[in-house]
């Protein structure tokens, strides 16, 4: 016992060492013991924020960084991590002050940003313009891109807001639906070498004069199509095929979504292996 505690202050002592604290007799290190307990009792305490900093990834450890900042609808954030769960692919979350200071080198380490829906005015407003310039670069050196709904306007070129413009210039309307005062509902997406299946569409875009066409609204203009913008693959979706069960209430929908969100899970590996979806 006596050994194996003068063992334990020795380890104290390294880390006291280690952090350039200064630890001359046993005594003195049992006070800074006492202090490791004091700071592991309010990790417990405020279990939360020591607990989010531990499961965060590294930027090197996981492949798929996922946008939760200003703007990002929260449901629709935990739709895509119930997902990316399912689908047992590694990711990491990243707020919109996180974003703005990280630099390209640590995007680059990132093989996918995906950006889900919510409000495109607001998600470029809480990005500085170097922090948008520095993932339009990242992108066009490599980093691949998945925009859904907000996410997607985004990638365009939007007229007077911060966006990416990963379309160099092409910018993107709502699909038709908005223009008959429909806000959200059940839109049948005919998809190349597919069934048509009913998606949910929530003031989402559609994608003419852009991109190879995955899947058509009703009208035929595009509702999911594939791109490249100088290395990046970029894939982008005014439909949400990741709504879960609940999002449909008050709709009528003919597929179960379960089928819908397999397909998103394909959607999501096809971004970030650069794998080309079957187009028109």
């Amino acid at each position: 016992m006596h050994y194996r505690f003068h063992r334990y202050i020795a380890g104290i002592s390294a880390i006291a060492c280690a952090t350039g604290a200064r630890v001359p007799s046993p005594r003195k290190a049992i006070c800074h013991l006492n202090l490791f307990v004091v700071i592991a009792i309010l990790c417990m305490v405020t279990g939360a924020g020591c607990a989010r900093q531990q499961a965060r990834l590294p930027a090197d450890a996981a492949p798929i960084l996922l946008f939760n900042g200003r703007g990002a609808a929260g449901e629709d954030v935990r739709a895509f991590e119930d997902l990316l769960k399912s689908e047992r692919l590694e990711y990491s979350t990243v707020t919109s002050s996180e974003m703005n200071q990280m630099p390209r080198s640590q995007l680059q380490k990132y093989r996918l940003l995906i950006v889900p829906g919510g409000n495109f005015i607001e998600i470029g407003n809480g990005l500085s313009k170097a922090a948008t310039a520095n993932i339009n670069n990242a992108v066009r050196h490599g980093l691949n891109y998945l925009g859904i709904c907000a996410g997607a306007f985004f990638a365009g070129d939007l007229s007077g807001s911060n966006s990416l413009n990963l379309t160099s210039g092409v910018r993107f309307r709502f699909y038709s639906a908005e223009e008959r005062g429909v806000r959200k509902t059940a839109v049948a997406i005919a998809v190349a070498g597919g069934p048509t299946r009913d998606q949910y569409w929530e003031d989402g875009p559609q994608f003419t004069g852009w991109g190879d066409v995955i899947g058509k609204y009703p009208d035929g203009t595009p509702a999911i199509v594939e791109g490249t913008y100088g290395s990046g693959w970029v894939i982008l979706t005014g439909v949400h095929p990741e709504a879960p069960e609940q999002w449909r209430r008050g709709l009528n929908f003919a597929p179960p979504a379960s089928r819908n969100i397999e397909f998103a899970g394909t959607l999501v590996k096809a971004a970030l292996n650069r794998e080309s979806v079957p187009h028109y």
